[in-house]
C-alpha cells in the first residue's frame, strides 16, 4: 500500500517524529527558581506533600529525609525543553493524564522517604540517544554538555564537565546517603531513567563490596517504568546496545540479591523503529504489561507517563490479586519477596480487570507464559 506524504515526510519519519514526542514530554508539574538552571544543578530532592521540596545537601538536616526511614528515589528520563520552562517532575500528575493527586503521600503516610535524582540539564537534548549516552560514557556525540538557562530566557550548553552523569549523581547519592541506616532503598526510573536507575545502582553496588558505602544505601529493589533503550550498537558503547549495558549490569545487581521488576504500559518504547524491547532482561525480572484503556490507542504519550502514576499510586493499595490464584500481582505495595518468586517464574503478568480505570484499585493480572 502507498501512503500519502503530507508535507513531504515519509510515513517512517512521521511515525519517528511522533515517537520522539512522546518520549521527550515530560510530566511538568513542578516549576522550579531561575537559578536552579542558570548554574549546573542536580542530584537528590526530598519531597514532603503538595510537591514542596528541599535539595539534599551533605551534613545538613532537611525536613523531609530521615536516614532510618525507609526511601523510594524516582529517577526520570529524557527531558527535552524543560531547562527553558524551568520544568521538573513532581508527584502530582494530573498534567500527563493522571489523577489529582500527590502520589507521594500515601508513601509519606507509610513513614517513607521519597526523593527525585535529577539530571534535566544533562537530559535536555534534542535526541534521546545523546541524552542517553550520558549515562554511559563521556564522549558520546555530545561528550557532557549540559544546558545553561539564561537571565533573558534563552538557553545556551556549557562544556565543562567531563564525568558521566551517572558518576556525578553517584557522587551526590553517596554524599548524602552516607549516613543511612534505613532498612529498604528502593529505585523507580521511568523511560530513559530506567538505564539511569540500573548504571548508579551498579556504582553503588561497587562502593558497597569495596567498603567505601554502606551496605544499606544499596537498592533492595529497582523498578523499571515503560523502560527504554535505543536500538542497535554503537562505536562510543564499544560497539554494544544500551540494551545490552543494562542488562549486564542488571545481572550484576541481581547477583548481589536486587530485586528487579519491570512495568510497560505503553508501545513507544519497543517499536520496531526506535525501541529496543531488551527481553532478556525482561525474561529474568517480575515483568508485568499494563493496559491503560482509559486513554485511547493514539495516546501514547499518557500511555507511556502511565507507568509511572500507576506504579507509585498502587503503594495506596492492597497487593492486587490474579486471576485464576491465590498469589498476589507486582506493585509498588508487593513485597520483596513477591518479587524475587516472580523473577524465578516462567510467567509474566498481564492486565486483566481494570483496564479501562486508572486507579489501580480494581485491577487484576493474569498469569501469561513469557
Amino acid at each position: 500500500m502507498n501512503f500519502p506524504k503530507p508535507w513531504g515526510l515519509s510515513l517512517h519519519t512521521m511515525i519517528l517524529s511522533g515517537i520522539f514526542m512522546m518520549l521527550a514530554t515530560v510530566a511538568q508539574a513542578v516549576t522550579f527558581p531561575a537559578d536552579k538552571f542558570s548554574n549546573l544543578d542536580y542530584g537528590l530532592y526530598w519531597f514532603g506533600n503538595g510537591d514542596n521540596w528541599e535539595k539534599a545537601v551533605p551534613g545538613h538536616s532537611n525536613s523531609y529525609f530521615h536516614n532510618g526511614r525507609k526511601t523510594i528515589i524516582y529517577i526520570h528520563g529524557w527531558e527535552k525543553d524543560t531547562v527553558k520552562d524551568r520544568q521538573r517532575e513532581g508527584f502530582n500528575r494530573h498534567d500527563v493524564g493522571g489523577p489529582d493527586l500527590n502520589l507521594a503521600a500515601a508513601w509519606r503516610n507509610a513513614g517513607w522517604n521519597v526523593g527525585v535524582l535529577y539530571w534535566n540539564q544533562f537530559s535536555d537534548e534534542q535526541d534521546v540517544a545523546h541524552a542517553e549516552a550520558k549515562i554511559w560514557v563521556t564522549n558520546g556525540p555530545q561528550g557532557m554538555r549540559w544546558l545553561k538557562r539564561n537571565s533573558n530566557g534563552s538557553t545556551s550548553y556549557q562544556y565543562n564537565i567531563n564525568q558521566t552523569a551517572t558518576q556525578l549523581l553517584f557522587d551526590n547519592y553517596r554524599a548524602n546517603m552516607s549516613g543511612f541506616y534505613g532498612s529498604e532503598v528502593r529505585f523507580a526510573g521511568h523511560s530513559l531513567g530506567n538505564q539511569m536507575a540500573i548504571a548508579l545502582a551498579d556504582k553503588i553496588r561497587v562502593a558497597v563490596d569495596s567498603g567505601s558505602l554502606t551496605s544499606a544505601a544499596l537498592p533492595d529493589r529497582i523498578a523499571l517504568l515503560d523502560p527504554f533503550y535505543t536500538k542497535n550498537a554503537r562505536s562510543y558503547y564499544g560497539n554494544q546496545w544500551a540494551g545490552e549495558l543494562s542488562r549486564y549490569a542488571a545481572f550484576r545487581l541481581m547477583d548481589d540479591g536486587v530485586k528487579f521488576e519491570a512495568y510497560r504500559s505503553s508501545s513507544v518504547t519497543s517499536t520496531i523503529f526506535v525501541g529496543d524491547d531488551n527481553k532478556p532482561l525482561m525474561d529474568e525480572l517480575a515483568f508485568t504489561e499494563l493496559k491503560p484503556w482509559d486513554f485511547y490507542a493514539w495516546q501514547q504519550f499518557e500511555k507511556h507517563q502511565f507507568a509511572v502514576t500507576w506504579y507509585f499510586w498502587s503503594f495506596d493499595f492492597n497487593t492486587l490479586p490474579i486471576k485464576n490464584s491465590g498469589d498476589k500481582a507486582a506493585s509498588a505495595a508487593a513485597s520483596n519477596s513477591r518479587i524475587s518468586q516472580l523473577m524465578n517464574s516462567n510467567k509474566k503478568l498481564v492486565h486483566d480487570l481494570g483496564a479501562y480505570t486508572q486507579t489501580p484499585g480494581d485491577d487484576r493480572m493474569k498469569y501469561v507464559n513469557r
